[in-house]
């Protein structure tokens, strides 16, 4: 009998150890604790009362740091839950005041009806930024240092490098032959070395707009997994960045929920450290 317990007290505390961390919520339900604003240089097409314009009507400045005129960020319900409610109107970002290393980042996301100018007439775009470092605005104004994994309809799962970021990844040429086509993500491809821009991910996995969409990416090391609606879109490794001229790895940073052009609502975001990213995502 007691041999028995033994070996119960062994698995049950093999299951323990095996078993997921507890994941942290990033958004209580009730205000944006936990995070700051930023806003950049506004549209020139968006009033702004107050700010400084030049002669050709640009904007002389950014809106800056916990500064929100506009209300593009705030609470309200959404489909009977809260959900954080990003307008677009001005370009920018919500940023956790937390910096995270190896963990896993979990949100859910639906599409609103507004679009703003410059982008009003085109498809619905936002952006989850990570690894993010250095000042607020270094990537045009709006948005930190750090790697994108595109929100963005019909190309949710993309790359983008924001302020030079560095990444490797296996892909081939959308168009062959064309050297001017877009780099399409693809398990087994050769690696492309030293990527400093878009990467199309593959496949899409997008729900259609006004429908809620599961986001996730996974972080560990200098190699990052972006995962749409519970399937790899692309994996990216190597990732770093220029310090003083020289290539140093970026493994870690605060995170990033782009305002752009488009309203979106979030909602269930949450992260939670790991050892590594699950095999069968790399797969």
């Amino acid at each position: 009998m007691a041999l028995c317990i033994t070996e119960l007290l062994l698995a049950t505390l093999a299951a323990l150890q095996d078993a997921p961390a507890e994941g942290k919520p990033l958004f209580n339900g009730k205000d944006l604790s936990g995070w700051e604003t930023w806003l950049g240089r506004p549209n020139k097409a968006i009033d702004v009362p107050g700010m400084t314009r030049n002669d050709k009507g640009d904007y002389a400045d950014v809106v800056g740091l916990n500064q929100d005129p506009k209300g593009v960020y705030s609470v309200m319900e959404v489909d009977g839950k809260p959900a954080i409610r990003i307008s677009g109107e001005l370009w920018g970002a919500l940023t956790t005041k937390e910096e995270f290393e190896n963990y896993h980042f979990r949100a859910e996301f639906k599409w609103g009806q507004k679009r703003w100018p410059p982008r009003e007439n085109t498809v619905r775009d936002n952006g989850l930024l990570y690894h993010c470092v250095g000042p607020h605005g270094a990537g045009s104004s709006h948005w930190m240092k750090s790697f994108e994994m595109q929100i963005q309809e019909k190309d949710c799962g993309d790359f983008h490098s924001v302020a030079g970021v560095i990444v490797d990844v296996e892909a081939e040429l959308k168009a062959p032959g064309d050297p001017k086509s877009p780099l399409l993500y693809r398990k087994g491809a050769p690696k492309i070395v030293g990527r400093v821009n878009r990467i199309l991910k593959s496949p899409d996995n997008e729900k259609p707009s006004g429908e809620w969409n599961v986001v996730e990416f996974f972080c560990h090391g200098q190699t990052a997994v972006h995962v749409v609606n519970g399937k790899t879109v692309m994996v990216l490794t190597g990732l770093r960045h220029k310090v003083d001229g020289k290539e140093v790895p970026l493994t870690k940073g605060r995170i990033q929920i782009q305002s752009e052009s488009a309203e979106i609502f979030w909602r269930s975001i949450e992260v939670r450290p790991i050892t590594e990213i699950p095999k069968t995502l790399l797969e």
